[in-house]
Order: structure tokens, then C-alpha cells, then sequence
């Protein structure tokens, strides 16, 4: 019997439907069943760009494999909360391993080996995923295969045509309303999380130690591994301290608790606004930019145990090259 109406009998729950066909199509190299799990209208918003449809996916999966066949894609966690009779969103996180021994978006073969992570948020219904948000630590990539993050982008913009023409980074301007539209959940996990957030980008900095275990474990862009209280404190600060003035919220939180697995938050946010300060992102240019993030948190009895967060600051450079002019 399926676990819910409208989905394949051979999958136990969501955590091993999303598992499942995340190594069916990409490990066992079922592309072509991109069109039975992927819906035909799939909304698919990451940080570089906002594809909707399975022609693009089949097309950008298949480049990938081109150039990382390889590619390996382990689930290291699956967060879900279901979204009504029939439906469920599920926030899931990869550690990716391959090598670079083809030619792609990412230059001339290099040979490199690359770890880095994935988050990405799926709604799914009907056997497919119809709505899809999802960010991936490309500054990783870049910086282990030995190239600068803003040469690359620059770079990238030319490849593309240059301003005009170049492929545009998610915006709520480039952004496409899709089927799902909820929120998430409403329970003690998900308003600590929230909370735990909105202090930390209210510059309430001191919510850290007083919420994090003192030996955190920390997870960042450029598969940054962290430990405690001040690595904590250095990432959050510098991505808030470049866009002090920028809006930020959260808009999806799932808290989940399961036998054997320590209470878990998924949490998904924006910064909307200007680079109009000094941090993470360098001299303030007074660019427009937007932020997606994707954070889990993983609670301990001493609060924040381990935390996973990621952006994709290929994407934000590229907004700040694009507004500057600095290409």
C-alpha cells in the first residue's frame, strides 16, 4: 500500500521516496525517469536561476553527469512535514562527492576531486516533485578546483553573453509562483528555530551562545567545517553585516522529532536589500541583491548541536558584478 494516495507502492515515506529517486535518477542513471518524478510544470528556483519545466532539468542533468560522471549523492538527512492528504514537502540534505574529468560549465577538465553539500526543499504530489527550491554550495566547487569565486563569476557572465544575455540569478523580479504556497509547520521545534533566526539577524548575536552547544558542530558555504561559539558568531555576522538594511524572513520552517535521531529544524529564509555594508561579501557597492538560504539544525541537550546552512555566493557575486558594472 503507498504511504500516501497517488504515489508508487515501492516506497516506505518520504524519506525513502526522496532518497530513492534522488539515486534513480542521478546514480543509476534513469534520466529519462525525470519525467515520471519530476512534474511537467516543475518550478525548479536556485540561487543562479529559476527553470520551470523538465525539458531544461533533463537537459541540466545530463550536462552535470558530462562533466562529473562520477557523481555521488548520499542523503544525509531528510526533514518532511506533510502538506495535506495527498501531499508533502521535504527538506533534504546531500553530501556530493565527484570528479571533474569532463568539460562543462566549469571549465576544461581539472581532474579535481570535490566534496561539497546540497539543501533543497520538494513538494511533492502525485508521484513527482512539482515544486522545488534549492541551493548548492557552488563556491565550493569553484574553490576546490583552484579558481577564484568572482573571477569565475565574471567569467561565467562572459561565457553566458555577457550582461544582457547572461543567465539571471533568482529574484523575487525573476521569481515564479508555484503550486505550493504553505509555510511549513507550527509547533514548539519550528518557533524555536524562527526565533533562534530572527534574533540572529535583529544582530541579537548574543542569542548564540545562549542557544548553540558550546562545541557545535558547523557546516558553511565553501564546505566550511566549524566548531563553537565564535565560527557561529564570525558567519552569521559577516553575512548580516554586508546587507544590514536587507529584509529578512523566513519562509518555510519544518520541526520534526523521529525514533533514534536527535529533534531537527529545517529552515528555509531570504535577505532582500543592499550590499551597503562591510562583510562577507567585501567593500559595500550599494547593489540590489536577494539571498536564499536553506538551514538545518540539529538540537542537542545543550541547545544547537550540529547546524548546516547554505547560500550561494557565485549568485550573490554575480548580482553584485551585474548591478556594478564590474565585469
Amino acid at each position: 500500500m503507498s504511504f500516501l494516495p497517488g504515489f508508487d507502492d515501492e516506497w516506505q515515506g518520504p524519506e525513502d521516496y526522496i532518497l530513492g529517486i534522488t539515486k534513480r535518477i542521478w546514480e543509476d542513471r534513469e534520466i529519462g525517469s525525470l519525467t515520471r518524478y519530476y512534474a511537467p510544470d516543475l518550478i525548479v528556483r536556485s540561487p543562479a536561476s529559476v527553470v520551470r519545466g523538465n525539458d531544461g532539468i533533463i537537459a541540466a542533468t545530463q550536462s552535470t553527469l558530462a562533466e562529473f560522471p562520477d557523481r555521488e549523492l548520499p542523503g544525509e538527512d531528510v526533514i518532511w512535514c506533510p502538506t495535506g492528504p495527498d501531499s508533502f514537502l521535504s527538506s533534504h540534505r546531500l553530501l556530493c562527492w565527484a570528479t571533474h574529468t569532463g568539460p562543462g560549465m566549469y571549465g576544461a577538465p581539472t581532474g579535481r576531486r570535490l566534496t561539497y553539500r546540497i539543501l533543497a526543499d520538494c513538494w511533492c504530489k502525485d508521484n513527482a516533485v512539482a515544486d522545488e527550491w534549492l541551493v548548492r554550495d557552488q563556491a565550493a566547487i569553484v574553490e576546490q578546483m583552484g579558481m577564484d569565486v568572482v573571477d569565475w563569476t565574471r567569467d561565467l557572465i562572459a561565457r553566458e553573453g555577457g550582461p544582457d544575455t547572461c543567465v539571471k540569478p533568482l529574484t523575487p523580479a525573476t521569481d515564479m509562483v508555484g503550486p505550493y504556497t504553505g509555510r511549513g509547520t507550527d509547533d514548539a521545534l519550528s518557533e524555536q528555530g524562527t526565533d533562534i533566526l530572527n534574533r540572529i539577524m535583529s544582530a541579537e548575536l548574543s542569542v548564540i551562545p545562549a542557544t548553540y552547544d558550546r562545541a557545535a558542530e558547523l557546516a558553511y558555504p565553501r564546505h566550511e567545517q566549524a566548531h563553537g561559539w565564535a565560527a557561529a558568531d564570525a558567519f552569521w555576522l559577516g553575512l548580516r553585516s554586508a546587507f544590514p538594511a536587507a529584509e529578512f524572513s523566513i519562509d518555510h520552517v519544518i520541526g520534526q522529532e523521529d525514533p533514534m535521531m536527535a529533534p531537527r529544524i529545517a529552515l528555509r529564509w531570504s535577505l532582500f536589500g543592499r550590499h551597503d555594508g562591510w562583510g562577507r561579501f567585501g567593500r559595500p557597492t550599494g547593489a540590489e541583491v536577494y539571498v536564499m538560504g536553506i538551514t538545518h539544525f540539529e538540537m542537542g541537550p545543550r541547545g544547537i548541536r550540529r547546524e548546516w546552512t547554505l547560500i550561494d555566493e557565485t549568485a550573490i557575486w554575480k548580482q553584485i558584478l551585474l548591478s556594478t558594472g564590474a565585469i
